[in-house]
């Protein structure tokens, strides 16, 4: 690779610049002093008219024959051309279900409430009553001690009469005050007293009943 060539390019390029300022000064100086008018007349030289007759116009042209016809071959009609077509599928039924409206709930009126039952035929209840005077005690059935003591007064029991009319429980409700006349007294109840039993109807049923009776000394004290 030389690096002379742009030294020489550069020389090149300004000597080219130089002929063209040249020629600009050159030109310039000729048409200051009136040697180019002289030039352009010398190559151009005396102006000459030429008179220019009007030639006629050329006569028109006739026009070109008709084209020929041809012979148009008669019509001939198409051939009937059948087309199969295929039968159309029968027409789909969608058939569309109606569910009926479902029946409304039908509630039962509550039942009437049952009669009540039938009130039980009063059934007649009859007390226990002493059976010929033997609910009592006497001057025998006094214990020898309470006697010879003096002791008395009245006791009230509760007993409790089966349906044979014997006693068959006897309990001190309120007391004479001496408890051998009161032991003696459920002793005398349930030893002797006899009832006729309590009853509903005709069926002799248990009954409990409360029985008062005296101890009393005949003879003073």
């Amino acid at each position: 690779m030389s690096f002379l060539q742009p030294e020489n390019e550069g020389r090149t390029k300004l000597r080219s610049w130089i002929i063209v300022g040249l020629l600009h000064v050159f030109f310039g100086w000729l048409l200051v002093s009136g040697l180019a008018i002289r030039a352009v007349k010398v190559i151009t030289g005396p102006l000459e008219t030429v008179n220019i007759e009007d030639t006629a116009p050329p006569p028109d042209e006739p026009p070109p024959p008709p084209p020929k016809l041809e012979d148009i071959p008669p019509y001939v009609p198409p051939p009937d051309v059948v087309i199969e077509t295929t039968a159309p599928p029968p027409p789909t039924i969608t058939t569309q279900s109606v569910v009926a409206a479902p029946e409304p709930v039908r509630v039962a009126p509550p039942a009437p409430p049952p009669p009540p039952p039938p009130e039980p035929a009063k059934v007649e209840i009859t007390r226990p009553t002493p059976r010929g005077g033997t609910v009592t005690v006497t001057t025998d059935d006094y214990p020898a001690a309470s006697l010879r003591a003096c002791e008395q007064g009245a006791v009230t029991v509760r007993v409790t009469i089966a349906t044979d009319g014997r006693v068959r429980q006897c309990d001190v409700v309120q007391s004479t005050g001496f408890p051998r006349l009161d032991e003696k007294t459920c002793e005398v109840a349930l030893r002797r007293w006899r009832y006729n039993p309590a009853k509903e109807g005709n069926t002799p049923v248990e009954a409990t009943i409360t029985q008062r009776v005296r101890w009393v000394v005949e003879k003073g004290c």
